[in-house]
């Protein structure tokens, strides 16, 4: 039997408020400047929607509906076992969109969280590559970006 690890399955939210993108930095101790959409791993038994609702509010404070899926990006580390499949939703928030920056998600590893216009985003360093192009609509369908390395 194959004892390589499973894929693993995370959701993310694509949340714009005012024409700005929500995004956190998920690296503790400024490992990383990525910077991405906020989500996490799926846990066993939870819907994808659950999953990413409560990931959003973990870390970042905030409360949102999940709405339609628009994105499946995998990436993996190309000299590991690393591979996973993250699944973007568009969504909205319930209530106000102010980011508090007191706010410790439960594992301590978000260092930065922030709305953004999309001139910024072209700034930082994010991913998947097609981040703006989804966030914006640009496509107006579903997208699938091919397996991408693991970025640190």
């Amino acid at each position: 039997m194959d004892d390589t690890p499973m894929p693993r399955i995370a959701v993310r939210a694509l949340i714009l408020h005012e024409n700005r993108l929500l995004l956190v930095n998920a690296w503790p101790a400024g490992k990383s400047d990525l910077m991405c959409a906020p989500g996490g791993g799926v846990e066993r038994g939870s819907s994808l929607p659950d999953n990413l609702a409560r990931e959003v509010h973990e870390e970042t404070g905030l409360r949102i509906e999940v709405g339609a899926p628009c994105l499946v990006n995998e990436f993996h580390d190309p000299s590991g076992s690393f591979h996973q499949v993250d699944i973007y939703f568009r969504c909205t928030l319930n209530g106000a969109p102010t980011l508090d920056h007191t706010w410790q998600d439960k594992d301590a590893i978000v260092t930065d969280r922030r709305w953004v216009t999309r001139t910024e985003l072209a700034q930082l360093r994010v991913k998947p590559d097609s981040l703006a192009a989804v966030a914006w609509d640009d496509t107006g369908a579903v997208t699938y970006d091919p397996l991408e390395p693991l970025l640190v």
